[in-house]
């Protein structure tokens, strides 16, 4: 496991889980937030979103956080494994409450201290819009996709998570 995407709905626990990936396995962690917000929480140019994606998968290793449908199929070729956050509608809408609500937004800035309106309908409409991408994410040849359901699959993710074995040529 060298190249690993963590996706799933908003509030489903993406970054923490990815966090905790990343200090089990020590691969380098890249919230794809960060690649496409500029501070202020602009969107960046798309060619700079596109500039700053291609040169984060040209990486050895990497743990990519983030769910961006319209990139997923790019990456996924790249990646090797994918950790799919598949949790109920209700505990994201909660988790995304209270992340904003308390503003422990999990990679810096400064959101509302309200969930807006959009991430409550990109909450609620995720259930078929996460089917039509694990549909999506099954077609890429020799990629393992782990779909994790509960707290209890997400520990034992984390458990059986081993470091990255440095590469040969490094």
């Amino acid at each position: 496991m060298k190249r690993v995407l963590v996706v799933g709905s908003p509030g489903s626990g993406k970054s923490t889980f990815s966090k905790r990936l990343a200090a089990r396995t020590g691969l380098p962690l890249t919230h794809l937030d960060d690649l496409y917000w500029n501070r202020g929480w602009t969107q960046v140019d798309r060619a700079v979103w596109t500039r700053r994606l291609e040169g984060a998968l040209a990486g050895e290793s990497w743990l990519l956080d983030g769910n961006f449908s319209s990139s997923l199929l790019k990456r996924a070729y790249r990646a090797d494994t994918v950790y799919f956050l598949m949790f109920p509608r209700a505990r994201c809408l909660w988790q995304a409450f209270w992340r904003e609500r308390l503003g422990r937004y999990p990679h810096g800035g400064h959101p509302p201290k309200w969930p807006s309106r959009a991430l409550m309908l990109d909450i609620w409409g995720f259930p078929p819009q996460g089917e039509w991408q694990l549909a999506q994410l099954r077609t890429v040849p020799g990629l393992t996709i782990r779909v994790l359901r509960s707290d209890a699959d997400v520990q034992a993710a984390l458990e059986a998570a081993q470091p990255a074995q440095p590469s040969r040529f490094q």
